[in-house]
């Protein structure tokens, strides 16, 4: 039973994702001029998660249909990879977004978040994550996640501190989200190689950035279009 509902869990993420993502690329071009960036970024960002996720969640989809997550350890491991990557993008595109929502300039602390989402790439590239092991090193989850997490909170704060200064409740939300889903993750990061049902926090992590992903899509593409047709 919980096979089949992660299962089905995770094809409707996967689709209702994709769904979204599409409609933003869509939608793009029914944007004003002083929009078009941040509506490309934006679209840009969220395909890199939907991209990333595929692998993620998805190859774990095909392991339940094909041999079990026992014996396919090589495969969900090269979609653990694809996500440490996409996902790093993800952020450093956040941040780009933030610069351009706002209008804002990048500062010595936006420095050491893009030089985090370096530090992470260069961490998740090195072979003693042992990706495909069944068993991974829990010391390199953990160092490969510190530098996530700088840049993951940091962009969350500076969506926050902008947001409230323009009553953004876009990119507010968007904020909150991702703080939500790292309040999720952080326990599987910690305690799930103890406890593998620590993993099921997986799910409403997962449900945070599909729901920022609603709200970027309501906030940037569905209500900018609502201005140009009044």
């Amino acid at each position: 039973m919980k096979e089949i509902m992660e299962t089905l869990f995770n094809i409707v993420y996967l689709v209702t994702l994709w769904i979204v993502v599409f409609n933003m690329f869509k939608n793009t071009a029914r944007l004003n001029s002083k929009e078009t960036k941040l509506g490309k970024l934006v679209a840009w960002t969220f395909a890199l998660l939907a991209i990333g996720d595929t692998g993620h969640v998805g190859f774990r989809v095909v392991a339940y249909f094909k041999d079990g997550l026992a014996e396919s350890a090589a495969l969900l491991g090269y979609g653990k990879y694809a996500t440490a990557i996409t996902v790093t993008f993800f952020y450093v595109l956040l941040l780009i977004i933030w610069k351009v929502r706002f209008n804002e300039k990048y500062n010595c602390f936006t420095h050491i978040l893009f030089a985090s989402g370096i530090v992470r790439l260069v961490v998740v590239l090195l072979p003693g994550n042992e990706w495909t092991s069944a068993v991974a090193p829990f010391d390199w989850a953990i160092y490969r996640n510190i530098p996530l997490l700088i840049l993951g909170l940091g962009v969350a704060g500076l969506f926050l501190n902008s947001a409230r200064k323009e009553k953004d409740n876009t990119f507010k939300w968007i904020g909150i989200m991702i703080l939500i889903s790292y309040g999720f993750y952080i326990p599987v990061i910690l305690f799930a190689h103890i406890n593998p049902t620590v993993g099921m926090l997986m799910i409403p992590k997962t449900v945070a950035y599909l729901v920022a992903a609603f709200i970027a899509y309501y906030g940037v593409f569905k209500k900018q279009n609502k201005n140009i047709q009044a």
